[in-house]
């Protein structure tokens, strides 16, 4: 894992070394894709356009949050800002590298939250786009847009956590392809004839099965907390 993470901090130094405009690019990606806008943004956008889609933004985004909780429990996985003085890269190596105010984030870092929450919960919206697209047009070039849309947001997202020094690239290539695999998976499994207190009780449900399991992983002696 050392020379996975080695390539990772030169890859993130490489990023850094770009022109100064692509700065703010980066960090205004991090903080606009971030996992709570699929609640507050496109979940509303969503069920404005179409309240099956909406739903299914809602339960894809709920149960990818959890699962990527459970996942970081399990495999663990350090950040770049946290590794290259914990390891003494950088005392042993030159590097070159900057923070900044959403660098130190905390916790486990495998896989990226930030993709895999985004690119599940976006999932469905994509595809409705897709369906909308090639019902007014019969160009491929159309039709294939919002998957298009979609796929540069998920590499522009995965580029600036690495920029920002919050994940390693193969952490962001994970979320990317764990997201993309849920969305598809969970989009025609959304419940959405349910009434609200289905969805309530599910995320209760959720809440209370990772205290427990957080509970018996620390009984089992694992520090998921380290």
């Amino acid at each position: 894992m050392d020379a996975l993470h080695t390539a990772g901090i030169r890859f993130a130094e490489a990023l850094q070394s770009g022109p100064p405009w692509l700065e703010k690019f980066w960090i205004s990606v991090t903080s606009l894709a971030d996992p709570k806008c699929v609640f507050t943004i496109c979940f509303p956008l969503a069920y404005f356009l179409d309240r099956k889609v909406g739903v299914s933004v809602l339960w894809i985004g709920l149960v990818s949050e959890w699962l990527n909780v459970v996942l970081k429990w399990f495999l663990f996985g350090q950040r770049p800002f946290w590794w290259v003085h914990e390891s003494g890269f950088a005392s042993r190596e030159q590097v070159v590298l900057r923070q900044f105010p959403v660098s130190c984030e905390t916790g486990p870092g495998s896989p990226s939250g930030h993709c895999m929450i985004t690119g599940a919960a976006l999932w469905p919206l994509v595809t409705a786009l897709r369906a909308l697209a090639s019902r007014h047009s019969r160009s491929l070039v159309v039709k294939l847009s919002p998957f298009g849309a979609y796929a540069l947001l998920l590499l522009a997202l995965g580029l600036s956590r690495v920029f920002v020094l919050a994940h390693f690239p193969h952490q962001v290539v994970s979320g990317i392809l764990v997201g993309a695999a849920l969305g598809w998976g969970l989009q025609f499994r959304t419940p959405t004839s349910r009434t609200p207190g289905f969805f309530v009780a599910t995320a209760l449900a959720l809440l209370l099965g990772s205290l427990a399991l957080h509970s018996l992983v620390l009984a089992a002696g694992i520090d998921i907390d380290w």
